[in-house]
């Protein structure tokens, strides 16, 4: 898993019923865009996060295309 700055970190919901949750990467912490991530959620408070199996990484250029 490879991620920038300004790319968006999506855990998917474990249960049926349970939201996806978003957040922004805003520092790599891991060397080449690998893991750790600083992550700021909606709320905006900041977390230290390794992503798992649940997690996809949404690339910033990807979604300004669409």
């Amino acid at each position: 898993m490879r991620a920038s700055v300004g790319d968006r970190l999506v855990q998917h919901g474990r249960v049926v019923g349970q939201h996806d949750q978003v957040t922004v990467i805003v520092e790599v912490m891991g060397r080449e865009g690998n893991p750790p991530y600083r992550v700021r959620f909606q709320d905006g408070h900041e977390a230290v996060m390794s992503p798992g199996p649940d997690c996809q990484v949404r690339h910033r250029e990807k979604e300004q295309q669409l």
